[in-house]
């Protein structure tokens, strides 16, 4: 039984032994006004003490004063987890919350800040319970609620003029989503995906993007669009806002540190759109996309890496590459120059154009740097600004604390790679995933080379990446083990390159057909 299965069978077990109400006295009638639920875009955070996968995250925390200081940080919404068991809430918070903010509003003069209620709802006896607690808006888990009961529950908010905080992340939520639009409304409804899937509690912060546009289709260009869970850094709340999100709820983040609650909300609040979020977001539709066309299957995309002419990058294009590598580092043999990068990608256009439509569409172009200050890191900083190349791999740790050292670069669309040999890198990766990095590179470590060894990740690092992160695996793949690779460690990525060569810097184009073989 997955952990969601095991809160929701409780939970129906505890309903059963005290009411809807479990055991809190609660008013007969609501006593304050409705404050209407997100009407700009904002920060939604959360009076939290504990989680399931956490366990303790604020054990001793006042639900009334938190409040406060969200309100003064420039929450435009409070969530309250009035879950007991897992969670250790109840409604009394929900009720000290509904009394802080209208304090709040009296103090200052200033509109409250509007109150959720979090929780794993099943009936819409429960909604009347959070209507009468005060809240503005109930969560509603589209997962966990059959059609009948949904679409029930959406018209008892609307019936009581309170909002309807509708969590997706399935195919079939959207499909739920697309019934309620059609029976009963989107009017009082926002709409909000979780980045952290309730069933196994692992994060991926491309979740909400992949389906954003989606939702849109589905319920209206218009609609409001939550980024649920994940956040715990202004960059990570910056990245989240810059792809076009229009709240973003913060629990463990928000909970752990009530006073960087205000530097965590300006930065999703005043984050602008971004070549950067361009890219992660029409990747994250492609995951989707790749996922929908083999049938759920576990086929991953190739990047091959370390091209340097413009026949082996056709050869590529046409076996199939989704990513082609070059790579621009003075100690490699690998090392183009962007003059040669420009070559390439004016060949690839005239292919994809002599094909007629025949090949898939152009591979995503990366420039690999492993200094941004080199020459070589310049020229290709140069070509990504340029929209030469598409995305900026910073190969290790000096690439990614300079890149990040400079705001103006950050916009750049780019992910990071780390050499791992031992379980002590992987705190690198949780440092990246920190500052909402969403997906980083897993290579080999090699005593003065940065890559093209041959050499392979240990598998039990494979596996220990994979339970943080999505897994982009390069180092020491071929022909001959891509398929067992594929089957053991499920990468979402692989990143090929001496594998498939005949010397550094010439592929081999039998291997590369090889190697493609291997992966239908």
């Amino acid at each position: 039984m997955h952990i969601l299965d095991e809160i929701v069978e409780k939970r129906k077990e505890d309903i059963k032994k005290y009411g809807y109400t479990f055991g809190v006295a609660v008013p007969e009638k609501r006593l304050r006004g409705i404050t209407p639920f997100l009407l700009k875009k904002g920060a939604v955070l959360e009076v939290k003490r504990a989680s399931p996968s956490k366990g303790d995250i604020a054990p001793g925390l006042d639900a009334a004063k938190t409040a406060e200081t969200y309100a003064e940080a420039g929450a435009a919404a409070i969530s309250v987890l009035t879950e007991k068991r897992y969670f250790k809430g109840d409604l009394n918070d929900l009720m000290a919350v509904c009394r802080s903010v209208d304090s709040y509003a009296v103090r200052t003069g200033k509109i409250a800040p509007c109150v959720l209620r979090k929780d794993f709802i099943l009936c819409p006896e429960e909604i009347d319970v959070a209507y009468r607690c005060g809240a503005d808006v109930v969560l509603l888990i589209a997962r966990i609620l059959d059609d009948d009961m949904l679409l029930e529950m959406v018209k008892k908010c609307r019936t009581l003029g309170i909002s309807a905080l509708l969590e997706l992340r399935l195919d079939d939520d959207l499909r739920k989503l697309a019934l309620i639009a059609e029976k009963a409304g989107t009017d009082n409804l926002v709409c909000g995906v979780n980045s952290r899937d309730l069933s196994t509690f692992a994060i991926d912060l491309l979740t909400p993007a992949g389906i954003l546009d989606e939702i849109r289709h589905i319920a209206g260009k218009d609609v409001r669009v939550i980024f649920e869970s994940g956040i715990r850094t202004p960059k990570a709340a910056a990245f989240a806002g810059s792809m076009g999100f229009y709240g973003m709820l913060l629990g463990e983040a928000a909970a752990r540190n009530p006073g960087e609650a205000a530097a965590l909300a300006a930065a999703f609040v005043n984050a602008a759109p971004s070549r950067n979020a361009e890219k992660w977001l029409s990747f994250a539709k492609a995951v989707r996309a790749k996922k929908h066309l083999s049938g759920g299957g576990k086929k991953p995309f190739v990047k091959i890496c370390g091209l340097t002419n413009a026949s082996d990058a056709i050869s590529a294009f046409e076996c199939g590459a989704d990513f082609l590598g070059f790579i621009f580092c003075a100690k490699s043999p690998r090392n183009v120059s962007a003059e040669t990068v420009r070559e390439i990608k004016k060949a690839l256009l005239e292919r994809a154009e002599q094909s007629g439509g025949n090949v898939s569409p152009l591979p995503v172009l990366i420039a690999v740097i492993t200094e941004c200050n080199s020459a070589e890191g310049r020229a290709a900083i140069s070509l990504a600004e340029e929209g030469t190349v598409d995305i900026i791999q910073l190969h290790g740790k000096t690439a990614s604390d300079e890149f990040f050292a400079e705001e103006a670069l950050s916009s750049l669309p780019h992910y990071a790679a780390v050499n791992v040999s031992t379980e002590d890198d992987l705190d690198k990766i949780d440092e990246l995933r920190k500052i909402g990095e969403p997906r980083i590179l897993v290579d080999a470590q090699s005593a003065g080379k940065i890559g093209g060894t041959g050499m392979q990740v240990q598998g039990s690092l494979c596996t220990a990446v994979s339970k943080k992160i999505k897994l982009w695996l390069a180092g020491g793949i071929s022909s001959e083990n891509v398929r067992q690779i594929v089957q053991d460690y499920e990468p979402e990525l692989i990143d090929v390159n001496s594998g498939i060569e005949s010397a550094p810097g010439k592929k081999d184009v039998q291997k590369m057909k090889a190697l493609f073989g291997q992966l239908l």
